[in-house]
């Protein structure tokens, strides 16, 4: 029997944080929006002198405790309880949708605030080599797109508050072919965050995530002593920064896909410019979406898609999303550019567009498929929870062409 949209398994009411816990969240969210006004003053130094070395010691840490599973190129194994922890995740991202937001107001569970849905085109470049050149890599062409640009959530407080690790959502349309979701056809959707792994190694952690985080007390989730993510938290920490723009953000893909038979690859979104914006010295509660704005405004803005090969299955793993692919081993190669032309984006219309969007890893064509325990999830959980927003906001799921008009001029003369 089908059941209504977004109902999924049925979670349990959130178990009350008990006091210690509480404690320990609420101080280190306190110190962490009290780090992100002073950001701004010394993040270049650290990133550029102390950011390498110390996430090297975090990773040299997270791989030693890891054991080789032994998996071939591309290989999959899936994980001991996935399909459960699966179940459990949209159990409790779906509640916590019902509780926090109303009919008509429903805001997506992660990447959750929208600064922007711009438009754009990715052209495929003629130089890459032989062995990238599969599914949409296979030969120059170029696609138009989407690009939803946001914020990390699972609530939209004002962007000083939560900006520190942000998201890029890219949506393809016209890719030929089969796709491994049929509610889309003519789409292929890239997706990644400001950080260059996820925030749990896999699915089964992620429900423990979600659990922290319907109970209100996410930053617990890293500090348990009894149950330590500590490494994790250290790692997105080291990328998590008061952000100036997102169109200044480096964006990775954090988990694998295939690239052709046999190939696995993750991808990377960087700008080709040096970044140029600064927070505002009183940011507004949207001075992020102000900055986007004011950049597509006055220029168009190129970013290149780029393309790290698994070289070494054990220390590029497809099913451990907190290891960092070494570029040191298998570097970056840029396989296209993606152009947002200068635009006038934020008109209510057009942001409305993200409400009707959704964006799956898994509306892809087989050359690109989906590897590891986390995305395999993805598949489930995005579909529930986007069915589920779509319908409490009344805005049915739309496949977008690129030939959608809005109340405004869009391109800037």
């Amino acid at each position: 029997m089908a059941r209504a949209p977004g109902t999924g398994p049925r979670s349990r009411p959130p178990r009350p944080a008990g006091t210690l816990s509480r404690l320990v969240n609420d101080l280190a969210v306190g110190l962490i929006r009290a780090e992100r006004r002073i950001d701004p003053r010394f993040r270049p130094a650290f990133d550029r002198w102390l950011r390498p070395p110390a996430a090297a010691a975090v990773q040299a840490l997270v791989n030693l405790r890891r054991r080789d599973p032994r998996l071939g190129p591309a290989a999959e194994r899936e994980l001991p309880g996935e399909a459960a922890a699966t179940a459990e995740i949209i159990a409790e991202m779906s509640a916590f949708t019902r509780e926090h937001y109303a009919p008509g107001a429903a805001l997506r569970a992660g990447n959750t605030k929208t600064y922007g849905v711009v438009r754009g085109e990715l052209a495929v470049r003629r130089d890459v080599p032989e062995r990238l050149r599969h599914g949409i890599f296979a030969a120059p062409r170029t696609y138009r797109a989407w690009v939803r640009f946001a914020g990390p959530g699972p609530l939209a407080p004002p962007d000083l508050d939560d900006n520190g690790v942000l998201s890029i959502g890219i949506k393809l349309m016209g890719v030929e072919g089969p796709k491994l979701l049929d509610h889309e056809r003519w789409t292929q959707d890239l997706t990644g965050i400001s950080a260059p792994t996820f925030t749990t190694p896999d699915v089964v952690e992620n429900a423990k995530l979600q659990r922290r985080v319907r109970e209100g007390v996410p930053v617990w989730y890293f500090l348990d002593p009894f149950d330590s993510h500590l490494l994790d938290g250290i790692m997105q920490g080291l990328w998590s920064k008061t952000h100036a723009n997102p169109l200044e953000a480096q964006y990775y893909s954090c988990a694998a896909y295939l690239l052709g038979e046999g190939q696995a690859m993750q991808y990377s979104v960087r700008p080709r410019a040096a970044p140029t914006s600064r927070v505002p010295r009183r940011p507004g509660p949207d001075y992020l979406r102000a900055a986007m704005a004011a950049t597509l405004a006055r220029q168009a803005v190129e970013l290149d898609l780029l393309v790290q090969l698994q070289t070494d299955p054990f220390r590029m793993p497809v099913e451990n999303a907190s290891v960092r692919w070494p570029e040191r081993r298998s570097p970056f190669v840029p396989v296209a550019t993606l152009r947002l032309p200068s635009q006038r984006f934020d008109s209510p219309a057009q942001l409305a567009l993200a409400d009707s969007l959704s964006y799956n890893p898994w509306h892809c064509i087989p050359a690109h498929r989906p590897l590891g325990n986390q995305n395999r999830a993805r598949k489930a959980i995005y579909l529930e929870l986007s069915a589920l927003r779509q319908t409490m906001n009344g805005h049915p799921h739309v496949e977008p062409t690129g030939d959608e008009v809005f109340d405004q001029a869009e391109e800037v003369p």
